[in-house]
């Protein structure tokens, strides 16, 4: 799949004529020079997901915090984060442990994933909801 860059992608999300990103997609999170956090703007539909990739070193902290915004139905929109490697296990679940992640040491270098995604009748009647991800690296 192609990778987005932060500044594209945050322009896909903010430009009223372009579609969201694509569910079951991948972007590529950059900060800009000199910082070490970025927000990103999204649309989740039913239950398809979308993974923000963001390399990261052995021992840094993430922070992710959730904002959900609009939605046609109430949908209820979550995130992962899922470490170097996984095919699918988190080392933060969103569902169960709230949509603000601080603090989150890291285990192994390598490109993290955070996925965000709906649950159960929000996920299974394809809710749309937009949402915004706020990221961050110390």
């Amino acid at each position: 799949m192609p990778r987005l860059s932060f500044a594209f992608a945050a322009f896909l999300a903010l430009s009223p004529l372009a579609s969201p990103v694509l569910a079951q997609d991948q972007a590529r999170v950059e900060f800009e020079k000199g910082n070490d956090n970025a927000a990103i703007n999204g649309t989740i539909v039913g239950d398809e997901y979308i993974d923000y990739l963001l390399g990261a070193k052995k021992g840094q902290k993430m922070a992710v915090s959730l904002i959900p915004g609009e939605s046609n139905g109430n949908g209820t929109v979550y995130f992962n984060i899922l470490p170097p490697g996984s095919t699918g296990e988190a080392i933060y679940n969103g569902s169960i442990d709230g949509l603000d992640a601080t603090g989150i040491v890291l285990p192994k270098n390598g490109d993290y994933v955070i996925r965000v995604y709906q649950m159960g009748d929000d996920a299974d009647s394809g809710k749309t909801t937009a949402f915004m991800i706020s990221v961050g690296i110390m």
